[in-house]
């Protein structure tokens, strides 16, 4: 079943003194555009990250944020990072020093100041490195979320497919009735021609002259090409709906050659009944359209 390009997933991780979070949403875009912001520390595992969703997602805009903060409950040892307390005191005593402010801070001071403490990352010692570590817990969490994210794409994508099969079966019954309509269109205009021409030559008609008239007007006005290319257009859209390959694009291109073929048909329509069963099939296909935006 094809896939929206609507979607949201999330999951969490704990490790190394962490909680990791990790938030995902996707939605329309022509192409694929990957938007990931994460903690700079972690930007060397940026790379891999992207290939982990681009295996999965072809199409659409996802916004993907990784956060971190300090466990509470995490029972790892956090120690004092000296080079940063090195650097607040040496700022302190900058600032006394150029502008006479008092630089006397307490231990207490500095304890409360950014990333005093540090968490070190946990041993690796006999470990397989391939399923721990934070690349490991950035790939396991990330996978989750996009778990989430696909679970959800589809079953938008599933609602979109059922609205599209809908709305294509209201196509069809409206090409049906064009199928039908068509013929008596150069009826009633051989009707209407020869009753108008009785009347401007008094009853006395040229046979050849009229049936040329008629002729040249059903030739004119003809639509079983543009009935027949619509009828496989119909066919391949519903083809589209149920593959698993993004059917954005193509679906896209098919809308387009469908609305050239129905606005053809109104050009050559010289009939009421088929100018209305046109507009009608215009505006079915402007809310395919619509939808099939949607659709990866």
């Amino acid at each position: 079943m094809s896939h929206s390009m609507t979607g949201y997933g999330q999951s969490a991780r704990q490790f190394g003194g962490y909680v990791i979070q990790f938030e995902m949403k996707s939605v329309n875009h022509r192409y694929a555009e990957i938007v990931l912001r994460l903690p700079r520390e972690w930007t060397r595992y940026e790379d891999g990250l992207r290939r982990l969703v681009q295996r999965h997602i072809k199409r659409g805009r996802i916004d993907i944020y990784i956060s971190k903060e300090r466990d509470n409950d995490s029972s790892l040892p956090f120690v004092l990072n000296h080079s940063i307390v090195r650097s607040y005191l040496q700022a302190a005593e900058e600032l006394s020093r150029d502008y006479g402010i008092s630089a006397n801070l307490s231990a207490t001071d500095i304890l409360t100041l950014p990333d005093v403490f540090t968490a070190p990352e946990p041993s690796l010692d006999g470990l397989d490195s391939e399923h721990h570590g934070w690349e490991a817990v950035l790939h396991e969490g990330l996978e989750e979320a996009l778990s989430g994210l696909l679970e959800m794409r589809e079953q938008e994508g599933f609602h979109l497919v059922r609205d599209l099969e809908s709305r294509l079966y209201k196509l069809d019954e409206i090409h049906a009735e064009l199928v039908g309509l068509a013929p008596e269109v150069v009826s009633d205009y051989r009707t209407r021609l020869q009753g108008r021409l009785s009347e401007l030559f008094e009853g006395t008609l040229d046979e050849q002259r009229f049936a040329m008239e008629v002729a040249l007007f059903a030739d004119r006005s003809n639509i079983d090409e543009e009935l027949i290319r619509l009828k496989s257009h119909f066919e391949q859209c519903r083809g589209l709906l149920h593959t698993r390959e993004p059917i954005g694009r193509k679906l896209d291109f098919l809308i387009q050659e469908m609305n050239r073929e129905t606005n053809t048909i109104g050009s050559k329509a010289n009939d009421l009944a088929l100018v209305n069963r046109v507009l009608t099939m215009k505006a079915e296909l402007e809310k395919i359209r619509e939808q099939a935006a949607n659709m990866e």
